[in-house]
């Protein structure tokens, strides 16, 4: 199936061999593909289906049944060249799935810190994020504390340098833009970057201030430790490594 199926897409193109200069891909190893005589790997795949705006299932159902993958907003043809599928996939090794602690400087008190957990996992191509805020920094905010008032989620875009999250409480009441890359780390398990929320301009308080994301994985304990320690904090309060990425003494710039 596979085989027909890139043969069909393969024939939108007067010249197989530039084709496969497009795609990358050998040209004997493309014959191999089009004889069904052998698939390519994940990765390889991806490629294929990037460059045709199709997904996955051509390996399995005929290319005319499947429907572009270039569903919803980020494929609209107005932005498709700036998003699309180039945005929305992002490799396990950029961002990988599982949970996350993560710390910047309090938006409403320059004198507190806030600690946080989040959930990174993904449906098809796409990257989302999951977390719930902290019930004593809801409480200390005069904020509902059930679950539909303190849930947040998100989706993760792929940038040059990095992912861009946006993220947004539920019936986009409010949200936060953020930017994060990997950090220098023994684990290379930490991302440093910064967080700006969506609010007008006040002498009170700030809009835009670093972040710190560090990667748990899905080991239950480490995870329950992270959990006890969410909510606001002092700057001792916050782990070592964290508070070097922070560096709270600077201004951001």
């Amino acid at each position: 199936m596979f085989g027909a199926n890139l043969r069909l897409l393969a024939n939108q193109y007067p010249s197989v061999a530039a084709l496969c200069r497009d795609l990358d891909i050998n040209r004997t190893q493309f014959n191999r593909y089009l004889a069904g005589d052998s698939f390519p790997r994940p990765d390889v795949l991806h490629r294929i289906c990037t460059f045709f705006n199709v997904d996955a299932r051509i390996l399995l159902e005929p290319v005319g049944n499947i429907e572009e993958a270039g569903k919803g907003f980020l494929f609209h043809p107005v932005v498709d060249v700036s998003f699309g599928a180039q945005a929305i996939f992002i490799e396990e090794e950029t961002l990988p799935s599982g949970f996350y602690c993560f710390s910047r400087r309090s938006f409403t008190d320059d004198t507190k810190f806030i600690q946080g957990l989040i959930y990174v996992f993904r449906q098809g191509d796409y990257t989302f994020i999951r977390g719930y805020e902290a019930r004593k920094a809801m409480a200390d905010l005069g904020l509902g504390l059930n679950s539909a008032s303190r849930e947040f989620r998100g989706f993760a875009m792929k940038q040059e340098d990095g992912v861009a999250i946006m993220i947004s409480r539920r019936g986009a009441n409010t949200g936060t833009f953020n930017f994060l890359t990997r950090a220098v780390s023994f684990q290379n398990n930490f991302f440093e970057g910064y967080v700006t929320r969506t609010s007008r301009e006040s002498t009170m308080s700030v809009r835009v201030t670093r972040l710190v994301f560090e990667h748990l994985g899905v080991e239950r304990d480490k995870v329950m430790r992270a959990a006890r320690g969410t909510g606001f904090c002092g700057l001792d309060d916050l782990q070592p490594f964290h508070r070097r990425l922070l560096r709270p003494a600077e201004p951001f710039r």
